[in-house]
């Protein structure tokens, strides 16, 4: 039985839509919900990850701050799922290129998520999981990517437990990388494998939506500018598709 509120989200029974947005920094889901979301409204402010909703074209929608790395958002999409009744979970947020053809500023659509985290460990399974987006909810991003003439790539993420490493400057994280880059993973972030894997776990449903803003190949990274620019075509691509799946 659902007990509320839960040890990290404040919010009341029904609070959130069936869709939520989730970027990783607090200020970015406040700016999501005070730009985009008609009446939206503050319905958790625990830890201050800032969470609201409201609608979009007719649509609810909530979005929350997920925090960053694979124990924030696997907290957070965990209570989301099992406790509030939210059945997909649209990540919305930065990544690294790790491919020569995928540009600053493009869009990447985690097909899949490989991982260099023991997340899975806790499921006891009896090989790997291989962690993937919800096919439906996938299918109706690029559909809407296409109408809106964004530059996109769809495949693999990485979701990395590091953003610091033993491995130093670029040269060497490079090398650390290039078996992931020679299996073709498009791009390096932080957080999808779990969501992903606590969807699989719930039954539910979860997209990763993320815009470069720097290459792993070339050190070369956005401007704040550019990046205003670049995540809000993503902003409104994750909403787009949540108006989209709407029954």
């Amino acid at each position: 039985m659902a007990n509320y509120p839960t040890p990290h989200i404040s919010a009341a029974p029904g609070d959130f839509a069936p869709t939520v947005l989730m970027p990783g920094d607090p200020l970015r889901s406040q700016f999501i919900a005070k730009t985009f979301l008609e009446a939206p409204k503050l319905v958790n402010n625990v830890r201050g990850v800032q969470g609201y909703t409201g609608t979009y074209q007719g649509t609810p929608v909530s979005v929350m701050a997920s925090g960053m790395g694979m124990p924030s958002m696997g907290i957070y999409s965990h209570e989301l799922y099992t406790v509030y009744g939210v059945e997909t979970i649209l990540r919305v947020g930065s990544a690294g290129a790790l491919q020569p053809q995928v540009a600053l500023r493009d869009i990447v659509l985690g097909q899949g998520a490989c991982t260099d985290s023991r997340w899975a460990s806790q499921f006891h399974l009896a090989g790997e999981f291989a962690p993937i987006a919800a096919f439906d909810v996938l299918e109706t991003a690029v559909s809407a990517a296409r109408d809106a003439g964004l530059a996109f790539h769809v495949g693999n993420l990485l979701s990395s437990d590091r953003f610091y490493g033993d491995d130093g400057a670029l040269p060497e994280a490079l090398t650390a990388n290039a078996g992931w880059r020679k299996m073709g993973v498009l791009a390096i972030e932080m957080e999808a494998a779990a969501l992903y894997m606590n969807a699989a776990r719930h039954h539910k449903r979860a997209l990763a939506i993320c815009t470069v803003s720097d290459h792993i190949l070339t050190g070369a990274a956005t401007t704040a500018q550019e990046r205003e620019r670049s995540f809000t075509d993503m902003m409104l691509l994750a909403l787009e598709t949540a108006r989209r799946l709407q029954p």
